[in-house]
């Protein structure tokens, strides 16, 4: 098999196309071309009266070898790597041959997942721990604070099965190295769940909401099949560490009813927003320092401005779905201000997992089809701003959302200001032409207080700066609603390279987002799946 990248075609172009691409390219006859299959597609709208396909294809053809050396010389053209995933070796065991008992993760979002099924699949039975509820009963509870103001802290956006993954785009691309294929083992697994068979080569792939809910039940289903037992509504208040010269060791998890559970292996996928969580285990004296993340607002355009603005004539074409951007401005101040989870087509949601603070996050369907285009618009911040202890940028964040509850009228209702009145530092008393979608509603006002300084006076310089990037995206009435607070963990539970252990506690496996060690659905179960390897392979050590 060969990987042939960086075949280019029209945007309009007939199925006879691509086979005879591959022909010219390599240059051979029709007859030794036994089989071709897409690998990756993808797109260059630099200019938009002319969108090009790029494609990255997996080739079939006779002589090989002979084809690979004459055409040696082409960067593009290599023999088609070894894609498919294999167990860590020394890991697998059939179901119920571990003399040690059964590893606990805590956390069901997508590192969780990850590594829970990992585990299953090597026959060690994993022990799933969630404090929230199974994801139709959360989804009920999600659209209930969305609808009547009813808070749940333990079952909203940031707490339940599927994780904060769920309400979100969906969004299945990340910019990690992975030597090692890992994401094409998750999309492999996403797939075998329902999701549409498309993820495993568009460039951008991404799932939405409700998709990610039938496969999220799917993968449990597949996961206690395995062995896996999943307990909801159990939340982890302590952890067994016995003490020792050299660090700690786990035995256990405490829940919230009193109940022990014994393992000297418990995998921490706990998400960013599990600040409680946080608080137990600095206290409880595992390693944990501050890191930088970033705080701003979400902003809302018409989509068909940025699909315009994108793919000129050919906005709306099927291939190229709603248009996305990304944008960075360097401030005159010194920060950097950036978009964040663009969701295209989509809309702003009630992101708050605590009574009387508020936080906004975007999400979109599969379709994408919604009026308005949002993303967030940060500022990069780091330790700096929030001297303190490990846990000062919680504190931060929580201040934040304080600001923002009492802005939008302390009913969970957001601040929100146009971006033309945001710019010209006056309070908006009327919406224009973008009617903003986050629910329960949104309450005008002037968003400064909401902010430090420094990141409003960073980001009034932007969205002119950003409109040099994408014409018309300063536009006046578009709608900015705050504030977007949880972009990463504001933590970071270090570990060690070789075995993924944390730094000073034996057994503890911090892991995805809310350790600081991913940010997105697919970085976070690729993180799943090499922690799942470490806790196999420190089992399989253990139990000889």
């Amino acid at each position: 098999m060969l990987r042939l990248n960086e075949v280019k075609l029209p945007l309009e172009h007939d199925k006879a196309a691509l086979p005879a691409a591959i022909l010219a390219r390599l240059g051979i006859a029709a007859a030794d071309l036994l089989g071709f299959s897409v690998f990756k597609r993808s797109y260059d709208a630099r200019k938009r009266s002319a969108v090009v396909l790029i494609y990255s294809l997996h080739v079939e053809v006779k002589n090989e070898a002979a084809v690979l050396a004459r055409l040696s010389h082409d960067i593009h053209l290599m023999p088609a790597p070894d894609t498919d995933y294999n167990f860590v070796a020394g890991g697998e065991r059939p179901a119920g041959h571990s003399t040690e008992p059964r590893p606990i993760v805590i956390g069901t979002g997508p590192c969780g997942l990850f590594v829970a099924l990992i585990l299953a699949q090597m026959g060690l039975r994993p022990i799933i721990l969630e404090r929230g509820k199974q994801v139709r009963e959360r989804t009920v509870d999600t659209f209930g604070f969305w609808r009547k103001r009813e808070l749940n802290p333990e079952s909203n956006v940031q707490f339940g099965e599927g994780g904060a993954g769920t309400f979100s785009d969906g969004k299945l691309y990340s910019q990690i190295k992975d030597p090692k294929h890992y994401g094409r083992k998750v999309l492999t697994e996403f797939v075998k769940a329902g999701a549409p068979e498309e993820i495993m080569y568009v460039s951008k792939p991404h799932i939405g909401t409700f998709r990610l809910v039938k496969m999220v039940e799917e993968m449990r289903a597949n996961i206690e099949q395995l062995g896996g037992e999943y307990r909801f509504s159990s939340k982890v208040v302590d952890i067994d560490i016995a003490p020792g010269a050299d660090g700690g060791q786990v035995r256990g998890v405490v829940l919230a009813n009193g109940e022990t559970i014994a393992s000297n292996h418990v995998v921490l996928a706990i998400g960013h927003s599990a600040r409680d969580t946080f608080e137990m285990l600095h206290k409880r004296g595992v390693y944990i320092e501050a890191k930088p993340f970033s705080i701003g607002f979400r902003v809302e355009h018409p989509q068909s401005l940025i699909d315009n603005c994108r793919f000129g004539p050919s906005a709306g074409h099927p291939i190229l779905g709603a248009a996305d951007y990304k944008l960075v401005h360097h401030a005159s101040n010194g920060r950097s201000v950036y978009s964040f989870c663009m969701c295209p087509g989509g809309t702003v949601v009630a992101a708050a997992s605590e009574p009387g603070r508020l936080v906004t996050n975007g999400m979109s369907q599969y379709s994408r089809n919604e009026r308005n285009a949002n993303s967030a618009i940060v500022v990069g911040i780091t330790p700096a701003d929030y001297p303190g202890d490990p846990l000062a940028g919680i504190a931060l964040q929580r201040d934040l959302e304080e600001r923002a509850f009492a802005l939008g009228g302390s009913n969970y209702d957001a601040p929100g200001q146009l971006v033309g009145d945001f710019v010209a530092g006056r309070a908006s008393t009327e919406f224009g032409s973008v009617v903003p979608s986050y629910k329960p509603a949104v309450h005008l006002t002037d968003l400064a207080p909401s902010l430090p300084e420094y990141a409003i006076t960073a980001m009034r310089e932007a969205f002119p700066a950003f409109n040099k990037q994408i014409k018309g995206y300063y536009k006046a009435d578009a709608v900015l609603t705050g504030v977007e607070t949880r972009t990463s963990s504001p933590i970071r539970i270090k570990r060690r390279d070789d075995d993924l252990q944390s730094l000073n506690t034996r057994g503890l496996f911090p892991a995805g987002e809310g350790a600081g060690y991913a940010g997105g659905i697919l970085s976070a179960a690729v993180d799943g799946i090499k922690v799942a390897e470490a806790v196999a392979l420190s089992m399989a050590a253990r139990g000889k």
